[in-house]
């Protein structure tokens, strides 16, 4: 296994365990929303899937976040959200 091979396992659990301790909570009232989870746990909840990005910018800087929609599977890998 490649070294990205392996960041990309690790990565993917780490996104699964934020959702689970995070996300997960917010299904009863906010299934379908955006969510996105900052490494420190805080989030970024809305409609708009652009507006969430922008906001979780914003909010926790350049970096790395969990991003999916609540009450589905995860979307994709964490984003290297960059300007």
């Amino acid at each position: 296994m490649t070294d990205l091979e392996q960041w990309k396992a690790w990565r993917s659990e780490e996104d699964d365990r934020l959702y689970r301790q995070y996300g997960k909570p917010l299904e009863k009232e906010h299934t379908g929303k955006f969510v996105a989870i900052g490494r420190d746990g805080r989030i970024i909840l809305g409609e708009d899937d652009g507006e969430v990005l922008s906001k979780a910018i914003e909010s926790f800087g350049r970096g790395a976040v969990a991003f999916t929609r609540v009450g589905y599977q995860t979307l994709g890998q964490w984003l290297a959200l960059q300007a």
